[in-house]
């Protein structure tokens, strides 16, 4: 055995859930020796692609991802998508074939450390056959405990180095952590606020996921509303009390609920610009509360009035207990009858009334993606990109719960949408992958359609193509409406022959009727993608775009 077949072999017997990537000669072995050991592999036709896909499996499983590439230029192709996934704290690792250190001629060679920790990822190395199991379990440890994004370098003279008998060892086990305890004092300033508060708010961001239980009880106690970031969207779908996304995606009576908030409690969510629209949702008399894992989170994007060091569960749990021992009892607050009369009435977009901008040739995207909404099965999970468009699938799709929406956005890049909703999908086989991309963003990636297509994955490509990188025509466009557009404008192109042409269905959209070949498309237990060109309406300028912008 060589180390790169040992690293390999304890990857797998440490349950990595999904190995994807582009192969050469770098990484050729150690990605056999991973399918040879049970973990299924994805070939991407990009390590960009690769890499992107890597992180929503990751993020919608549970479990440890693997992107597999060569040294290199294999491993700087998958910048962006490594970079998205080290931003979203993704617990992933990076198996980056390396030139030997002596190969400084090589044409391969390249500082990648320096490469990794330049998108905040965390590099690693495999120094020896003797320290190859023990140096891979350390990146691992990192990447579960840590929640980091792990890129482990594979020199290639220590990959071909035979391992002696004695270090062909089983890896130990990882114990996961315990859960971070807050201070007492902590729970007992937090339960004194919310013993003041009479319209508290609780927003919850990623790291707030694994604790909707507790989250709620706490709220149920307390009479607080509750609310998510994007990226946890669906969390407390179930709760009558629900205001959805806070932020650029909040519907006009989420916005108005959280601005007359009286106090503001996060758990695992940044409060950055994107979540509080610029603080325009923080009251002038709000008092705001974060919970994080770590202290230098706390208060970094804007000020707040307490700060608490902890996990979000185990915060909320002991902060119920102390309420509890005080002689607390359960509040209405917030969650009296006439805030739920207007919640039930009026919270999602899909209940708010629009001009349709519909004319035959192009259709209103809110009028398709309400359609959409209603056509397509109830267990789906939701992968958006990014863009002008990007609040139509993100408010308009309704998902079943906290794992049925993935969105990539820490990186802020166009194109990875596509690849997201193929990790995504293979994550969740039991329901049918929904993507709402641009034009621009789908070209991008256009290539792994391929992948979709071999997979024989039932993915719904929704384009919203206007023919342009439409943020940046609206956004310069208002700010100097003489501005010259060409080089943001493109000629239009028809998606649905790309489509065809990679194996996919593909139709065409300007109206509602053309949408009932997704009907009939859904009734054919469909075993291929579905390309959606829809051909839409402008709308002048989407309102969370005029929010984004500001912060640039």
């Amino acid at each position: 055995m060589n180390v790169a077949q040992l690293v390999g072999r304890t990857l797998a017997k440490l349950g990595v859930g999904h190995c994807f990537g582009v192969v050469g000669s770098g990484n050729f072995t150690i990605t056999n020796t991973l399918i040879d050991c049970g973990v299924p592999f994805t070939a991407a036709r990009h390590e960009g692609g690769a890499a992107t896909m890597a992180d929503a499996f990751a993020r919608t499983s549970g479990k440890v991802a693997l992107l597999s590439v060569h040294q290199g230029c294999g491993l700087t192709n998958a910048a962006t998508g490594i970079g998205e996934a080290a931003k979203s704290r993704t617990p992933m690792i990076v198996l980056a074939a390396e030139a030997a250190p002596s190969a400084v001629y090589s044409n391969f060679a390249m500082d990648q450390d320096a490469f990794a920790a330049s998108v905040y990822a965390v590099p690693e190395r495999v120094h020896s056959a003797q320290t190859a199991v023990a140096d891979t379990l350390r990146a691992y440890r990192r990447a579960v405990n840590d929640r980091r994004t792990v890129v482990l370098n594979l020199p290639l003279d220590v990959q071909g180095q035979k391992v002696p008998d004695e270090h062909e060892g089983t890896p130990a086990h990882v114990a996961g952590l315990e859960p971070i305890r807050p201070s007492h004092g902590a729970v007992a300033a937090l339960a004194d606020l919310l013993e003041k508060a009479q319209r508290p708010v609780f927003l919850a961001g990623r790291g707030g996921r694994a604790a909707k239980d507790e989250i709620l009880g706490l709220a149920r106690h307390t009479g607080a509303l509750v609310a998510t970031s994007a990226v946890a969207k669906g969390l407390f779908n179930q709760d009558d009390f629900n205001l959805g996304i806070s932020g650029g995606f909040s519907s006009p009576l989420a916005a108005e609920l959280i601005t007359d908030a009286d106090l503001i409690l996060s758990f695992g969510c940044a409060l950055n610009m994107w979540t509080m629209r610029h603080g325009q949702l923080v009251g002038a008399g709000t008092v705001v509360v974060q919970v994080d894992l770590e202290e230098p989170a706390l208060g970094a994007n804007r000020p707040i009035d307490l700060g608490v060091v902890g996990d979000s569960a185990q915060c909320a749990r002991d902060t119920l207990e102390e309420m509890l021992a005080r002689g607390s009892v359960p509040r209405t607050g917030y969650r009296n009858d006439g805030v739920a009369e207007r919640i039930n009435d009026s919270i999602h977009w899909n209940q708010v009334e629009f001009e349709d901008l519909s004319d035959g040739k192009c259709i209103d995207p809110r009028t398709l993606t309400k359609a959409l909404d209603e056509l397509l099965p109830d267990e789906r999970i939701v992968s958006v990109d990014s863009g002008n468009f990007m609040g139509y699938p993100s408010q308009y799709l309704w998902v079943p719960d906290e794992f049925g929406f993935c969105f990539t956005q820490a990186f802020q890049s166009i194109g990875l949408g596509l690849s997201t909703a193929i990790g995504a999908g293979l994550a969740r086989p039991d329901r049918l992958p929904v993507l709402g991309t641009g034009d621009g963003g789908f070209h991008m990636a256009i290539a792994e359609l391929d992948t979709a297509v071999r997979l024989k994955m039932p993915l719904v490509c929704i384009v919203y193509n206007d023919a342009a990188y439409s943020a940046e025509v609206h956004h310069f466009g208002i700010a100097d409406p003489g501005a010259d557009m060409s080089s943001v404008r493109f000629p239009d192109t028809d998606f649905a022959a790309i489509g065809r042409g990679f194996g996919a269905e593909g139709i065409t959209v300007r109206t509602l009727e053309d949408l009932d070949a997704v009907r009939t498309w859904l009734e054919s237990k469909p075993s291929a993608p579905l390309v959606i060109d829809a051909k839409i309406a402008s709308d002048s300028g989407s309102w969370w775009l005029a929010e984004a912008f500001k912060g640039h």
